[in-house]
């Protein structure tokens, strides 16, 4: 068969050629989870090691350190299950996206927090940009949230 590109098609070696096409993709997808697993293990335990060195100088600046890279490792960890799910199924759902932008967004809220209180010279300019990023934060949250709940409305569950 011709096609108008003038490429010569041959059934048999484009099946081939698509099998390796998806070896490769599958593969790609398997190393990016490793990575990803890989990176959260290296992160919780830094974090640990970071926080042990430093919560007797610092108890809360210590603890919300230790909170923030913990969320880091629960969305890293999010990442590596969403590319199990893939390889198991070869869907992409939207639920676990949602959920780890809601984790990130969670995140920024308290690393805003964490610097509003702990700033010695605040600004009301400095303040006012702070309570807009936590206040835009929030918005994302809930509409992240209503996204979360439309999406689980529309798609029926699978029950395993």
């Amino acid at each position: 068969m011709r096609l108008r590109s003038g490429w010569n098609t041959n059934p048999t070696t484009d099946a081939k050629t698509i099998g390796v096409m998806e070896t490769l993709d599958g593969l790609g997808y398997i190393t990016t989870g490793f990575s990803f697993l890989l990176i959260a293990m290296v992160v919780f335990a830094h974090s640990w090691y970071v926080f042990i060195l430093s919560v007797r100088s610092q108890a809360v600046p210590s603890v919300l350190a230790l909170v923030h890279d913990l969320l880091l490792v629960i969305i890293l960890l999010e990442l590596f299950r969403t590319i199990i799910n893939f390889l198991k199924t070869k869907v992409i759902t939207l639920e676990p996206f949602l959920y780890i932008c809601v984790i990130a967004s969670t995140r920024r809220i308290l690393t805003t927090g964490a610097q509003i209180a702990y700033m010695e010279d605040l600004s009301d300019q400095v303040f006012h940009r702070y309570l807009l990023d936590l206040g835009a934060n929030v918005l994302v949250v809930l509409a992240l949230v209503v996204a979360v709940y439309l999406v689980r409305r529309a798609v029926p569950s699978v029950v395993s």
